[in-house]
């Protein structure tokens, strides 16, 4: 099999996940894995993996999702890709979190947002500091999950319109408050 039929799956697999076709984009990523293992394609290999567990995090099969995002995790660090075990992390983190696993999805944010420092990847540190303080206030923590999430919001280089309306409102709650 040729390079571009395994790219033209993952492309298929990536329109159908946007259209909400869970099922079909899962079969077309499983289809696009088998081309790029044969290939000895690992890291498209492993993308593929983490794509098919976030489709399985997004029907709430938390088991099966963690289990193939976890392998591609193993991928990753095997071959030193450090941003995509971070990647890893975070959607492993937000699986633990939907379960209840709430130390085990702190832990994993955490250890993602470590790598996305040292990688030097602002906005993936922020956006991960923002769902670490998302987790820690829900769990009781609020001044922790506040500082993380603020901190989160701060780092974005690419902030959504609502991101930085929540950066404004904090700022001028910091300035009330002193």
């Amino acid at each position: 099999m040729t390079a571009p039929k395994a790219e033209e799956l993952q492309e298929e697999g990536l329109r159908l996940f946007k259209e909400g076709l869970y099922d079909e984009a899962a079969r077309r990523f499983s289809e696009a894995l088998e081309h790029f293992a044969e290939e000895g394609r690992e890291i498209e290999a492993g993308e593929m993996l983490n794509n098919i567990g976030i489709i399985r995090r997004k029907q709430s099969r938390w088991d099966e999702a963690l289990e193939v995002i976890q392998e591609a995790h193993r991928i990753f660090e095997r071959l030193e890709d450090k941003s995509r075990q971070a990647q890893a992390l975070g959607n492993m983190a937000s699986c633990y979190a939907s379960q209840g696993k709430k130390e085990k999805a702190i832990n994993a944010w955490r250890q993602a947002a470590i790598i996305f420092e040292e990688l030097g990847d602002k906005q993936r540190q922020g956006e991960t500091l923002m769902a670490l303080g998302m987790s820690l206030f829900r769990d009781g923590q609020r001044i922790e999950g506040l500082a993380a999430y603020q901190a989160g919001l701060e780092m974005l280089e690419n902030p959504s319109m609502m991101q930085k309306f929540s950066r404004m409102m904090l700022a001028l709650q910091a300035r009330v408050l002193g």
